[in-house]
């Protein structure tokens, strides 16, 4: 059974670990960059190191919180994003600071949303797609809060010393993980017709079901790793001034956290793949009026609001859609499967899209941003049409 108490305990895990892992390069990359001498390449490379790694154990990771749930699996990457920030503090070589970038890379697998997500599905089943919701609206509110912690940590005492704090941060989600219970959902008990019966019901539904929640998946994750990275850069060579982009850049998590809340207010009878077709479509009309951010602000605010609420509203329905897809009591081997190009991807996804912007300008960026976000679009229309009720 899925108890507030439980929700309350994965939504602030997700805020910290996310915080301290997935978002940490955006603050620490330069000082460790202007510290040891090394490249800005090589120390965010660490970064994509660390995806790569996530992209390969995904599957197995996923069949791990199966067969014996998100108890040990998640307490596991606690301790481990623990000794991969560690790692990162004591190096001094670059072989043990990309040893501690993989370290980091499982940990955020085993502790990160697709666990949690995993972990909550197995309780709970198709009952679990709510709680998937109330835990990203937390989540989605790492980068806000531990910037600004990481970025007066730094100050006060170095990026070294920071990082350790970061791993006693790591470790006081221990206790939120070993929370989780460890019963299974009593599957196939669910009402005739309801969202427990999975719709991809033969081989030839359950292979195309899987391509295009593995595409949809996949182009947006390659999208968020791409505008993490350059949105502020992009929005600065359009022409607009630097203080204006980074404002501008902020209302991407404010968006995000609106779409996830109105999502968990108004959205529990709005099927996953309908709501899937509404995040999708959101996207590409944000790059759209993003073309205009140089010359007016508004157009940079507008792209920022819808580009962040439909990311938002993606990250759910990368949990729920699987529920009502596939078989939920084998959910975290099939989406781990899935989901495992969509790391690889946006480990390379900042790196073009930095190549595109050098040599043809941000303009051409948000033009492929906008014909990626049409393809994933096309995939949950086609999504849609072959599973609707």
């Amino acid at each position: 059974m899925i108890t507030r108490r439980l929700v309350w305990a994965l939504g602030v895990s997700q805020l910290t670990l996310w915080g301290i892992s997935y978002y940490m390069i955006a603050v620490f990359g330069e000082p460790i960059a202007r510290e040891t001498g090394w490249s800005r390449t090589a120390v965010y490379g660490g970064f994509s190191a660390a995806l790569v790694a996530m992209g390969l154990l995904s599957s197995r990771i996923g069949r791990m919180i199966d067969v014996d749930g998100g108890r040990r699996v998640m307490t596991l990457g606690s301790l481990l994003a623990a000794a991969g920030c560690l790692l990162i503090a004591a190096s001094s070589h670059l072989s043990v600071y990309y040893l501690g970038w993989l370290v980091l890379g499982v940990a955020m697998r085993m502790s990160l949303y697709d666990a949690a997500f995993a972990s909550l599905a197995r309780i709970g089943g198709p009952e679990a797609r709510r709680p998937i919701s109330q835990i990203t609206l937390l989540g989605g509110l790492a980068s806000t809060v531990l910037w600004p912690v990481g970025q007066i940590l730094i100050e006060h005492c170095g990026w070294r010393w920071a990082l350790v704090a970061y791993a006693g941060l790591a470790l006081a989600t221990v206790p939120l993980h070993l929370m989780i219970p460890r019963g299974r959902y009593a599957h196939g008990r669910g009402r005739r017709g309801s969202i427990a019966a999975p719709r991809a019901d033969t081989p030839r539904r359950i292979v195309l079901a899987g391509f295009l929640y593995s595409a949809m998946v996949t182009l947006t994750s390659a999208l968020n790793s791409a505008m993490s990275a350059h949105m502020i850069a992009i929005l600065t060579s359009l022409g607009l001034a630097a203080g204006v982009a980074v404002g501008i850049g902020t209302l991407r998590g404010i968006g995000q956290s609106a779409s996830r809340g109105a999502e968990i207010l108004f959205g529990r009878r709005l099927d996953p793949i309908a709501l899937g077709l509404l995040a999708t479509a959101i996207v590409p009309v944000g790059f759209v009026i993003g073309l205009w951010s140089g010359v007016s602000a508004w157009a940079g605010v507008v792209f920022a609001l819808l580009y962040g609420a439909g990311n938002g509203l993606v990250t759910i329905i990368r949990g729920t859609q699987p529920l009502v897809l596939f078989d939920p009591a084998s959910y975290g081997q099939v989406v781990g499967r899935l989901i495992g190009p969509s790391f690889l991807v946006s480990a390379l996804a900042p790196a073009l899209l930095a190549f595109l912007i050098e040599r043809h300008g941000a303009a051409s960026a948000l033009y492929i941003s906008t014909a990626v976000a049409v393809l994933v679009l096309g995939s949950s229309v086609w999504l849609w049409l072959a599973f609707r009720r």
